[in-house]
């Protein structure tokens, strides 16, 4: 992963390029506002760790200008500003994230390296190849699904009948069309089998934005909570 840090800081940009170069990660650094963008545009990096105090351009207009100009690079806001209303501003201007000072080296590493992964996944696959409902992601190339960056471990049957009902958010799918995919050529297993799928299924996508409703004479249905 290629980094740039964006800090006017000198002892935090230190301290941030030698920690995070030991763990593997190649770092640029960057202390003015002013020269940030052309560095930006050069180096083209992985992700984009962006102060907002900065000398001569601030970290939001750096922000805002990058966007503008067309650079997708996720960005990840690094601020003593910890204010709600700051941290709203920020992701309105096009950061993907955000983290206060003071903060704790691995939670930065792992952001980061989130940011990573779901832009490179965003680049390997068209969007057409994404299926999502609430924080549930599904991956038509890999077979895989996520919720958020965390691949959710299902077995074989669960993702059989999860794919079906992520496809269709919001529309029923019939008890007799999922038991087929779900238990293909099974002669010898019971119709209620389904139902034990089901169970194990609502417990393993239980906190991720959507629900896997019973609906009595028509089938189950994935619904995205409101909130989501």
């Amino acid at each position: 992963m290629k980094l740039l840090i964006v800090e006017d800081d000198l002892a935090m940009q230190t301290a941030l390029q030698r920690a995070l170069s030991s763990r593997a990660i190649t770092v640029a650094v960057c202390g003015d506002g002013s020269l940030a963008l052309p560095l930006w545009q050069q180096l083209q990096p992985d992700v984009v760790l962006l102060d907002l105090t900065l000398p001569n351009v601030d970290g939001l207009e750096v922000l805002s200008l990058a966007r503008q100009q067309g650079l997708q690079t996720p960005v990840l806001i690094l601020t003593a500003r910890s204010t709600v209303g700051d941290r709203v501003i920020g992701l309105n201007t096009g950061a993907d994230d955000y983290l206060a000072k003071p903060f704790d080296l691995d939670e930065l590493e792992a952001r980061l390296r989130a940011l990573h992964r779901r832009n490179a996944v965003a680049i390997a696959e068209p969007n057409n190849e994404i299926i999502q409902a609430g924080q549930l992601r599904h991956s038509k190339h890999s077979g895989a699904v996520y919720c958020n960056d965390a691949v959710i471990d299902l077995t074989p049957r669960e993702l059989a009948l999860l794919v079906p009902l992520i496809s269709k958010v919001g529309h029923a799918v019939s008890k007799e069309q999922l038991f087929k995919l779900v238990f293909p050529n099974a002669t010898e297993v019971q119709y209620e089998a389904i139902e034990v799928v089901v169970y194990r299924l609502r417990k393993k996508i239980a906190g991720t934005g959507v629900n896997l409703m019973t609906l009595r004479g028509l089938g189950y249905l994935l619904k995205e909570e409101a909130n989501t």
